[in-house]
């Protein structure tokens, strides 16, 4: 089943002295609930507004985007859209809104309203599946910059969506930080079959979803499995998008005549398909 379903979705910011400046457009994307998808895009893509209207932070000004067959355009459906797709944002620290982590994690299930029995359990939950329940009673500005974005990641979960949404979640984090989130994420959609979107610049974690979307001047211009997109390096490159970097020495020793496969991802992978070649150059 589709958790998020856009139709022929357009978005434009109206100018009254000038054309409407067009982000999206005509966009038609199906994802299936309990897959994990990498969205990539150059600057000004459209990415980051496709991110926003899954949450019905900005909505369709054509077509339509639904989720879990709510219309986002619905102002009746509002609470029960937020409440399906939860968004991360690239800077934890504009989500962070307590100066106690425990505190923090339970603003949302607060403002739904629910008991303090169910809060607790809710935040203690969502502490432990990223990792960060031994820091519950630590103040959120003394964390780093990982512990901060999976804090963040918590406070969504708190609030038990079918969907998450994350927009360069770790575009300010060093390798450590982002070691961190990813395997949150992936723990997430491998262990409670969340839906998982994810926007980045760094091809490695695209790599490691089960489905790659590129966008490309507001509409989707290539769609596939990780394997099936970086071995279109040129037509990447067209995009402003750069591969995987053994995906690009692959690319490259191929356009020398070394006879590797082009839809190489990982380190080993081409080790081992490098030291094929090479044994079966001393085999002749």
């Amino acid at each position: 089943m589709e958790i998020i379903n856009a139709q022929a979705l357009s978005f434009s910011y109206e100018n009254p002295d000038e054309a409407p400046h067009i982000v999206l457009e005509g966009v038609d994307l199906s994802i299936e609930k309990g897959s994990f998808v990498a969205l990539l895009g150059a600057n000004g893509s459209g990415k980051s507004t496709l991110a926003k209207q899954c949450n019905a932070i900005l909505l369709p000004t054509g077509g339509k985007l639904l989720v879990d067959g709510m219309d986002t355009a619905d102002p009746d459906r509002l609470f029960d859209v937020r409440r399906t797709v939860g968004l991360v944002l690239q800077n934890p620290d504009n989500q962070l809104v307590s100066s106690i982590v425990e505190e923090d994690v339970a603003f949302g299930p607060e403002n739904l309203g629910l008991p303090p029995q169910e809060i607790r359990r809710r935040v203690e939950d969502s502490l432990r599946a990223v990792g960060m329940y031994g820091y519950k009673d630590s103040a959120p500005h003394k964390l780093s910059g990982g512990q901060k974005q999976r804090v963040a990641i918590a406070g969504i979960l708190a609030m038990q969506p079918d969907c998450l949404v994350l927009d360069e979640p770790t575009a300010m984090l060093d390798p450590q930080g982002r070691r961190e989130v990813l395997q949150t994420v992936h723990a997430l959609n491998r262990d409670r079959g969340m839906t998982v979107v994810i926007i980045t610049h760094y091809m490695e974690e695209a790599a490691g979803a089960d489905r790659v979307l590129v966008m490309d001047g507001g509409k989707i211009c290539m769609d596939g499995t990780p394997r099936e997109i970086f071995s279109q390096v040129d037509k990447l490159r067209e995009c402003r998008l750069d591969v995987p970097q053994p995906t690009e020495l692959c690319y490259r020793l191929r356009q020398k005549g070394v006879n590797l496969p082009a839809d190489i991802l990982t380190a080993e992978e081409f080790v081992a398909a490098f030291e094929a070649v090479l044994k079966e150059g001393a085999d002749r």
